[in-house]
């Protein structure tokens, strides 16, 4: 019997995944026993100061987002496209680590901080050393996280992936290394 996505009403892409809903979140669960959630990743094993620091990451990424999104806004405005879309590929990277990290708290139990909207329009003049500051500290943020051991496979794996594409910013300046 086919079942429906209780969300969009439509049938699943993945009819072998189960979902449960738990505090109104809907949230996988094993695809061999759909009665047994994965308890090892759930926040009561996890450590919190890893919780804190990736919601440190994900208000880190949110911040590199809007920056990305008031530079692109700026170069178009400028009537410049070539920039403005190097920013919208880079903001594009940065909504994507943000969506990453959110749905990972989320797997572990957590509840994501809200995150404020700034209104702080970044400006073109001097962009490069100033991103270039901003991807080296991502850079080097994640390294500590990814050097601070003690998580579960798929965190690590996902603060790796992180990783990779902040070192390719920082190199670059550009984007768009995540797949979609």
């Amino acid at each position: 019997m086919m079942r429906l996505d209780p969300v969009r009403g439509v049938a699943p892409a993945d009819p072998e995944l189960h979902c449960r809903r738990r505090n109104g979140i809907f949230i996988a669960l094993s695809r061999r026993n759909p009665q047994r959630v994965r308890r090892d990743h759930l926040k009561g094993n996890v450590p919190d100061d890893l919780i804190t620091a990736l919601q440190q990451a994900r208000e880190a990424e949110k911040e590199q987002a809007q920056y990305y999104r008031s530079l692109a806004a700026a170069a178009e405005e400028l009537g410049d496209a070539a920039l403005s879309e190097r920013f919208n590929e880079l903001h594009a990277d940065e909504q994507h680590h943000l969506s990453r990290l959110t749905a990972r708290l989320l797997e572990l139990g957590a509840t994501p901080l809200d995150l404020a909207q700034r209104g702080e329009a970044a400006a073109l003049e001097g962009w490069e050393a100033v991103a270039q500051r901003r991807e080296d500290a991502e850079v080097r943020r994640y390294e500590a996280l990814v050097a601070m051991g003690g998580m579960d496979p798929q965190t690590g794996a996902l603060l790796r992936d992180v990783l990779d594409t902040e070192r390719h910013h920082a190199a670059e300046l550009g984007g768009k290394w995540t797949a979609a």
